[in-house]
């Protein structure tokens, strides 16, 4: 089975291979390695690993944290390897099929930002509306989302009490951003974590400001 293990770690040469070879020796197979953000001597990195039937994930946790500084943040199952030309192909994908861009959008996206679904939402006089929904995405309505008009990118406090209690059960992180005018935005669920990091946030923003332009939002 697959895991994304997010890690962080001194950003100094030689320790992102220890956690490797310590990964290794617990077993795992490291199929990718994606940084998501590095500054003030840390990096955080996401590793997506198979694991062999029958051990536990808790065992990727104790090996990455045998190597001096290293501390894991989240560990949770992973479908699928990350496509690091993923974001290009997408775009391409709904500038080739406008009409059902938004669409497009919303299912790509969780698996370019590593989430678990993803809504196009957008506020009016009447409430808030959804415009696209990726598979894995809540069905409940939601009619309040208070941080609509959004401004910018931003990472949504998961206790607020517009939060469905489903999405707090599941420790479900939350961001969001415009797509192309305040009152429309893309908002992004990772349920069971890990948090959004600043880098992630700055991806997610400009890859809606790409799509906005393309779709002529």
């Amino acid at each position: 089975m697959s895991f994304l293990i997010r890690v962080q770690l001194p950003d100094t040469p030689g320790t992102l291979g220890a956690v490797a070879t310590a990964l290794g020796l617990a077993g795992a197979d490291i199929l990718s390695v994606d940084v998501v953000e590095r500054g003030n001597g840390i990096a955080v990195d996401d590793l997506v690993v198979e694991l062999p039937s029958g051990r536990l994930p808790d065992a990727l946790i104790t090996a990455a944290e045998s190597v001096e500084g290293v501390e894991v943040d989240a560990v949770r199952p992973y479908a699928g390897v990350l496509d690091t030309h993923r974001e290009l192909e997408l775009v391409e994908e709904i500038a080739g099929q406008p009409a059902s861009g938004l669409e497009l959008l919303a299912e790509g996206v969780p698996r370019i930002i590593r989430a678990g679904w993803s809504l196009v939402v957008q506020h009016s006089d009447d409430g808030v509306r959804r415009l696209a929904a990726s598979g894995a995405a809540p069905e409940a309505p939601i009619t309040d989302m208070p941080w609509l008009p959004l401004e910018r990118a931003t990472v949504l406090d998961a206790e607020e009490p517009w939060i469905p209690e489903t999405w707090r059960e599941l420790g479900t992180e939350l961001a969001a951003t415009p797509l192309g005018k305040p009152d429309r935005a893309l908002l992004v669920g990772r349920p069971g974590g890990p948090m959004f990091r600043a880098a992630e946030v700055a991806r997610l923003a400009h890859l809606a400001g790409i799509v906005a332009v393309v779709l002529d939002t």
